[in-house]
């Protein structure tokens, strides 16, 4: 159910409000149809009581006829139903008919109301066409509607003044049902929600326009920070006062930004340099042992600067996005480390075009080959395509993660053993690194256990 819900405010917005007219036209319909049936029924109860008091000259309350014109019922309407008044020893109501409780009840309360004395009152519905006393008299068949007089409804009233008497029996034709009500309310519906959702669409989209373009913008700053854009403040006022701060806020984190970039630039510039220096000053050292072994220190402190240095880029890259064959590329940093002796083989490889940033996407396939022969003596790479996204699948032969500390070796510093030599681990940063350039494209990076044993790297790039 909830997927067939919009996801969009104006879309939510407008479907609370087609919802709620529905809900308030229904019960205005409800209601207006109730208030026309209680009209009619009081006409219907109005007309049986003069007619009762008016078919003679000798009833006992003529005199009150006219209180019932006061209420609308007009004279010649009543005489013209003269001739559907009968007197009758039995009760009008017949086996199986329903008695009509409501009407009977309001009829005896205004005859009560105009001191009219009265026994019982029984009135029921039936056709004109299941009565005798209609069947026999033309000129009250003249008084229905259409053609075929037989099928109309009529309204049979009796009365019977006192215990034992006689039964005065009145027929009225029906009056019929409201005409037009629900046209009306379908109409008065219509023209309701071509105002109010004409005026709240064009309301909501001055709101939901620029939020939308402040959503895109966000999304794009951040995928790359290096690209400041200002988006123009529009909308009502506390949406110009959002757009306002956010255009403030991406400038401020942009110059941070920016500063980062100088100052790692002149860290990197000023510990390269000594290195530099000392890598050619230990050449003088006589021990070969010794003099190795500060060499070997001094690459380590050199790859693990180049490492934390490009961590700290991966989010400010500079080169743009370009159409690359992923294959192509994966296979090229096999054969590297297979031109090296390594023991690397590049299993199912699928052709896919996806614009990346190819150095950057080397520098992490290297790292995670570079961890499964670290780990597990042997890597096999693929290339797969799996359900809109390009994945770069790298399987080793090792011990594994425990379950428990696959999302723990993601982060900076962490790893498996518990040196900080490269020849055993290195400093903790290759799947970090590896993950910031999958998320830069968009992708992810996933670290799962092979059932047959080892650990299994993907990198799962979007293809659209």
């Amino acid at each position: 159910m909830s997927r067939l819900l919009p996801k969009s405010l104006l879309g939510q917005v407008m479907l609370a409000l087609v919802l709620g007219l529905l809900a308030a036209q229904a019960v205005s319909a409800v209601l207006l149809y109730r208030a026309a049936e209680q009209r009619r029924e009081t006409m219907i109860v109005h007309s049986l009581a003069f007619r009762l008091v008016s078919a003679g000259p000798d009833s006992p309350s003529i005199q009150r006829s006219a209180e019932f014109h006061h209420q609308g019922m007009h004279p010649y309407r009543a005489h013209r139903l003269r001739s559907a008044m009968e007197e009758s020893s039995n009760s009008p109501l017949r086996p199986g008919e329903t008695r009509e409780t409501p009407i009977e009840a309001a009829l005896a309360e205004t005859l009560d109301q105009f001191g009219i004395p009265f026994d019982e009152v029984v009135v029921t519905r039936r056709t004109a066409g299941s009565d005798p006393f209609v069947a026999s008299r033309p000129r009250f068949q003249k008084r229905f509607d259409g053609a075929d007089w037989r099928r109309h409804t009529i309204i049979v009233a009796g009365v019977r003044l006192q215990q034992g008497g006689n039964w005065q029996v009145l027929r009225l034709p029906e009056p019929p049902p409201p005409q037009g009500t629900i046209r009306s309310i379908l109409l008065q519906t219509l023209v309701i929600f071509v105002v109010l959702v004409t005026l709240l669409f064009v309301l909501l989209r001055r709101i939901t326009r620029p939020l939308a373009q402040l959503t895109t913008r966000l999304d794009r700053f951040a995928r790359n920070p290096a690209l400041v854009e200002r988006i123009a403040e529009s909308g009502p006022q506390d949406v110009r006062q959002l757009i306002a701060a956010h255009n403030a806020m991406e400038a401020r984190i942009a110059a941070m930004l920016d500063e980062k970039d100088v100052m790692l630039g002149a860290i990197g510039h000023d510990l390269k340099t000594p290195l530099a220096a000392l890598r050619v000053r230990i050449e003088s050292v006589a021990d070969d042992t010794q003099r190795a072994r500060m060499a070997e220190s001094i690459e380590d402190i050199t790859k693990t600067l180049d490492d934390i240095l490009n961590l700290a880029r991966v989010g400010r890259a500079k080169d743009p996005l370009e159409m690359t064959d992923l294959s192509a590329l994966v296979a090229s940093v096999v054969e590297e480390y297979e031109d090296m002796g390594d023991p690397v083989e590049l299993g199912q490889s699928n052709r896919l075009a996806l614009p990346l940033r190819a150095t950057w996407l080397r520098r992490a396939v290297r790292n995670l080959v570079s961890n499964a022969l670290r780990y597990g003596k042997r890597a096999r790479v693929e290339v797969l395509h799996d359900a809109g996204h390009a994945i770069v699948r790298i399987d080793d032969e090792g011990p594994g993660i425990p379950e428990d500390q696959i999302t723990a070796m993601l982060e900076p510093f962490a790893r498996g053993e518990a040196s900080r030599n490269r020849a055993t681990g290195g400093a903790g940063l290759g799947l970090t690194l590896a993950r910031a350039i999958a998320e830069q494209h968009g992708g992810s990076l996933v670290l799962s256990n092979r059932p047959e044993g080892g650990l299994r790297a993907e990198i799962r790039l979007p293809l659209a």
